[in-house]
C-alpha cells in the first residue's frame, strides 16, 4: 500500500488566486453570453458586436422560424391566427383605375418549405408603397424592421395570396418582408415598390 505524498502549502493555490480565477471565468462567461449567445440565438445584440460578426441576423431568422413553427402548431389545433403588429403604420392603398408607376419590381420563386427575406433601407418616418402577390398558392409572411438596436413587427399573415399598402418606418434601419412557402408546390412571389427608401435587397 502506497501513501500519496501530501502537497505542501506552497503548491496549493491561495484563496486569493482561487477568487481571482473564479472572477475571470465569470467575466469571460458573461462576455461570451452577451457577444455570441444572445445575438446568435435570440437576435439580441446590446454590444453591436453580434451584428458585425453576422450573428444577430442569424438569431433574428431563428426567432422568425420559431414563431412560424408555433403558428403552424396552433393552426393544426384549429386556432385562427388573428395577426399581430402595429397596424397603425399602414394605410390601405386605394384601387384606382390606373396602375401606379412602380420604382422597383421583382419576382422570386419559393420551393415547398423555402423562405426568403427582402428589406428596404429607410429613414425614420419615410413611407414606401408596396404591392405583392403570388402566382398560385398561398404564403406566410412577416413584415418587420430592425436597426440601431430597435426591432418591430408591423404585420403578419398566414395563408395569403398577396398584400397592398404603405409601410411607414418607425425608425431608421431596414424594413421588409420574410415569406415562407408552406404549401407542397413551388410558387412565385411578385413584388412592386415605390416611395422613400434608399435601397432594396434580398437578405435571406
Amino acid at each position: 500500500m502506497y501513501n500519496a505524498e501530501k502537497p505542501s502549502d506552497a503548491d496549493l493555490p491561495s484563496s486569493q488566486q482561487l477568487l481571482k480565477s473564479t472572477i475571470v471565468a465569470a467575466i469571460a462567461a458573461v462576455a461570451i453570453l452577451v457577444t455570441v449567445v444572445l445575438p446568435a440565438e435570440y437576435g439580441v445584440d446590446p454590444t453591436r458586436i453580434g451584428r458585425i460578426l453576422g450573428l444577430t441576423e442569424m438569431g433574428e431568422i431563428k426567432q422568425q422560424l420559431a414563431e412560424e413553427a408555433e403558428a403552424d402548431k396552433q393552426s393544426s389545433l384549429g386556432q385562427t391566427d388573428q395577426g399581430a403588429g402595429l397596424l397603425g403604420f399602414f394605410v390601405g392603398a386605394a384601387h384606382g383605375q390606373e396602375q401606379p408607376e412602380w420604382t422597383d419590381e421583382f419576382s422570386f420563386t419559393l420551393d415547398p418549405g423555402q423562405g426568403a427575406e427582402w428589406k428596404l433601407m429607410m429613414e425614420q418616418g419615410a413611407e414606401a408603397q408596396f404591392s405583392w402577390n403570388t402566382d398560385q398558392g398561398v404564403v406566410n409572411f412577416d413584415l418587420h424592421g430592425d436597426g440601431g438596436g430597435n426591432s418591430t413587427t408591423y404585420e403578419k399573415g398566414r395563408g395569403v395570396t398577396g398584400d397592398t399598402g404603405v409601410l411607414k418606418a418607425e425608425f431608421t434601419g431596414t424594413h421588409g418582408w420574410f415569406w415562407r412557402n408552406r404549401t407542397r408546390q413551388a410558387l412565385t412571389v411578385s413584388v412592386r415598390l415605390k416611395g422613400d427608401y434608399a435601397s432594396v435587397k434580398r437578405t435571406y
